[in-house]
């Protein structure tokens, strides 16, 4: 079997062999329906390979659709003009370079369509151009956009850039509505979803299905799909594994299943790596692998943001729907990037509950994070860690405390935020990695206790302090009684006071009752 991994062109998937989720009946749906879309998913989750199909389909290429869902529903196969505007590929540093991967865009159009020397916008030159395309061919135009939000996200840490690539786009994208009478179909793709004041603002008659139910498995791969087309490279990745079938199955969704695009639909696998594992037959971190935003991770240290959350968000349709609000959340980002994704939704206060899809961005992330919170010099994390998960899964706190403090000593001064929450993400961080249950502020009946980490024979209890006292924290545990909540438990446990310095970044000291 032939999996098309890092290839966007449908013809060329159908011309080679590869083989293909058949999504055409959902693209059909899609065309007869309505006229004007936009769909936000995470990268490497099939939106150019969808983009592809829906050019191949309105340049009436009926043979590549043979055997397919759409083969049966369409009659008529008319070619349109097709204006594909691709802006995966470029380098958007500055405005020049935007601007010239347009201008070699728009210039491949004019030479089949013609120009005027009035043209002289990007705006003015995409008018004439579907203007030029509906009076020669007699059909109105299609128009694809691919990652429309490419430039943007490159510069989102520039605002000056930023809003130099938003005024740009923005007038290229308003004459999809002015054009509108010679438009058939308009498509555009993107990972973030910027809300309608900014770049969309004069194009309001486009359809968001990004949290659209019916449209929820137009990109990714359903377990319904899985089944029918991958069972036999399931089989093989078993056997190379040393798995039954059933094992392997059950891996595969921990790894890889679980995005939800709407409340109470079916889980999504990641294409990229569900691919990537069936195609070498070992399980591995391969979407991850392919690139994290460093400035959400400045963003997270710097609003003091509770890492543990990230398992229990909880966000409006509004929220999520823009990355407008980034000076307040990162939560859009994250969700719209693929890190979070939806698991509930309250429908009497009308938002949607999210979390990590699936183990491998979970751990994927975390491993990411943590060269962010600990940046030791001295010491590699690896080498420390290397006895940590034997020490807190044989309940020897003193042994992994230590570790702890030798992780941070040494670490640089420039921690951002507040120094206890620092410390809480840096103990999430570590313990999440190695694959333990923490609860960072854990609610109980008297308080709240710092962190909580559970393993299967033993319970650790941890109050943090800031320049006092080990024992002060340990007294606190005490007077809050915070093991009662844990009377019932069979394992053992363990209260366990720390003190972190602020003049050192690290432990200072720490306490520990069994």
């Amino acid at each position: 079997m032939l999996y098309p991994i890092g290839i966007q062109s449908f013809e060329t998937v159908i011309t080679d062999g590869f083989v293909y989720v058949d999504k055409t009946e959902q693209m059909y749906n899609l065309i007869s329906s309505g006229r004007y879309y936009f769909l936000s998913r995470p990268r490497r989750f099939g939106k150019s390979l969808l983009v592809s199909t829906l050019e191949a389909y309105f340049l009436g290429k009926r043979e590549l659709f043979k055997g397919l869902a759409i083969e049966q529903l369409e009659t008529e196969w008319k070619k349109y003009p097709v204006l594909y505007l691709d802006l995966n590929t470029g380098k958007y540093d500055t405005l020049d370079n935007l601007e010239s991967n347009l201008n070699t865009i728009f210039a491949k159009w004019e030479r089949i369509y013609g120009s005027l020397d009035v043209e002289n916008t990007f705006e003015s030159r995409l008018k004439g151009i579907i203007e030029r395309a509906y009076e020669k061919t007699g059909l109105q135009v299609v128009i694809l956009v691919d990652e429309y939000d490419k430039p943007i996200l490159t510069a989102i840490d520039n605002e000056a850039l930023q809003e130099q690539f938003r005024s740009t786009l923005k007038s290229i994208y308003s004459v999809l509505k002015t054009q509108s009478k010679y438009i058939r179909f308009a498509f555009l793709t993107g990972v973030s979803k910027f809300s309608h004041m900014s770049v969309f603002s004069d194009l309001n008659n486009l359809e968001d299905i990004t949290l659209n139910e019916r449209y929820a498995d137009i990109c990714g791969i359903s377990k319904k799909e899985l089944h029918t087309y991958f069972d036999d490279s399931i089989k093989e990745l078993a056997k190379n594994n040393s798995m039954t079938f059933e094992e392997a199955c059950a891996e595969l969704e921990k790894l890889y299943d679980g995005y939800h695009f709407a409340p109470n639909t079916a889980g999504m696998y990641n294409p990229f790596s569900l691919l990537n594992t069936l195609k070498s037959k070992t399980f591995g971190k391969y979407w991850y692998r392919t690139g994290t935003p460093t400035f959400l991770v400045k963003m997270l240290q710097k609003k003091d943001y509770n890492l543990n959350g990230l398992q229990n968000e909880s966000a409006t349709a509004e929220l999520l729907d823009s990355v407008e609000s980034l000076d307040n959340s990162a939560i859009p980002l994250l969700y719209q990037c693929g890190y979070l994704t939806i698991t509930g939704y309250d429908k009497r206060f009308d938002k949607y509950h999210l979390g990590f899809p699936n183990l491998e961005v979970e751990q994927g992330f975390m491993n990411f994070l943590l060269p962010f919170y600990i940046r030791n010099k001295d010491k590699k994390a690896s080498d420390v860690l290397d006895n940590f998960v034997c020490d807190v899964e044989e309940g020897r706190p003193e042994r992994f405390l230590s570790s702890m403090k030798t992780l941070l000593d040494g670490n640089d001064y420039s921690i951002i935020g507040e120094l206890e929450k620092y410390f809480q993400n840096v103990m999430c961080l570590i313990f999440k990695i190695m694959g333990f249950h923490v609860d960072i502020e854990y609610k109980t009946a008297t308080g709240r206790i710092d962190a909580v980490i559970k393993t299967k024979d033993y319970i650790y209890l941890m109050e943090l302090k800031v320049d006092t006292s080990a024992e002060k924290a340990l007294e606190q545990i005490e007077a809050k009684n915070y093991a009662k909540a844990y009377a019932a438990d069979e394992r053992k446990l363990y209260k366990i006071g720390v003190c972190f310095s602020n003049k050192t970044r690290s432990i200072s000291e720490y306490k520990i009752e069994a």
